[in-house]
């Protein structure tokens, strides 16, 4: 339960201002209907990140158990340095957007993942926790409750949420999670 709650937490949180909540700002825009743009984006999520957790998977195997705790805290706090740099919008007129809400999403969400930093929380995520399934499930959660309000509410949540703040607090999350791990490492010896 542990790698569920630390991912959807970590995700949720993350994604806030990041460039796939403007884009379902974007696609909720353009398509009246919002129920495809979910669906397309849960589909994205769970195909990205399921390939992304199991990358990580496969590095934890790989990587001596004992340097496996000081690599993880590192990229914690990059990832959490990363996060205080804000996104822009990459979601212009797309070729893709003649496909449908649905497929357009789907399609559009997945390539905007690639390299994105929720992305490379997901490999980290499941470098840290064994269980692969669950930090798939928990990045997928965090990343449907960042947009889902985005989606439902539109601008008008947009307009009123401190993304300065949001950044900093995803920021503070993953030096957390990089402490956490150390601690963990430090206690078993």
């Amino acid at each position: 339960m542990d790698a569920f709650l630390a991912s959807t937490l970590a995700v949720a949180v993350a994604e806030i201002g990041d460039k796939t909540q403007l884009l379902s700002l974007f696609l909720v825009a353009r398509y009246a209907s919002r129920l495809p743009i979910i669906l397309g984006i849960f589909v994205a999520t769970i195909l990205n990140h399921a390939l992304s957790a199991l990358l990580g998977a496969w590095i934890a195997e790989w990587i001596p158990e004992a340097w496996l705790p000081w690599i993880l805290a590192v990229s914690f706090v990059a990832i959490a340095f990363w996060l205080l740099v804000p996104d822009k919008d990459d979601s212009d007129d797309s070729a893709f957007l003649g496909m449908g809400a649905f497929m357009a999403t789907t399609v559009m969400f997945f390539l905007a993942e690639i390299g994105d930093k929720t992305q490379i929380a997901t490999v980290v995520l499941a470098a840290r926790y064994t269980e692969t399934f669950w930090v798939i499930m928990g990045t997928t959660v965090g990343m449907l409750l960042a947009n889902i309000p985005v989606i439902m509410a539109g601008k008008w949540l947009m307009d009123r949420l401190p993304l300065a703040t949001a950044r900093i607090g995803a920021s503070v999350l993953f030096v957390v999670l990089a402490v956490v791990t150390l601690w963990a490492a430090v206690m078993s010896v």
